[in-house]
């Protein structure tokens, strides 16, 4: 993938974030608001899958850049002469892309869940 085409997807994930996490986090909190000092059994799940949704994407997200890098590595290691100066722009790629992933389904999930 080109370093263009690696902007051109960091600025997707990015946009995509912009827009999902704010709408997450606006359901999340008028839910906690509402569930007030005793949450249903169905809040409790979604209170619980908050952090564990993080941790998820977070293991997701450095595995994709420790492939990512890896992957280059072998490349530099097997031709030289190949080596794309931009190394950074593709892992970090790599990286958006299952927050983003899990962001933008958490939105679509709990806008379905508020109809």
């Amino acid at each position: 993938m080109s370093s263009s085409r690696h902007a051109r997807s960091i600025a997707r994930s990015t946009s995509a974030l912009a827009l999902a996490v704010p709408e997450v986090i606006g359901h999340r909190m008028m839910r906690m608001w509402l569930a007030g000092t005793s949450p249903s059994a169905r809040d409790r799940r979604e209170f619980h899958l908050m952090g564990a949704e993080k941790a998820a994407a977070f293991q997701e997200s450095w595995l994709a850049m420790s492939m990512e890098a890896w992957r280059m590595a072998l490349r530099f290691w097997w031709s030289p002469l190949s080596w794309q100066r931009n190394v950074g722009p593709a892992i970090m790629s790599r990286g958006l892309a299952p927050i983003r992933r899990r962001a933008t389904a958490n939105a679509a999930r709990l806008r379905r869940a508020a109809r």
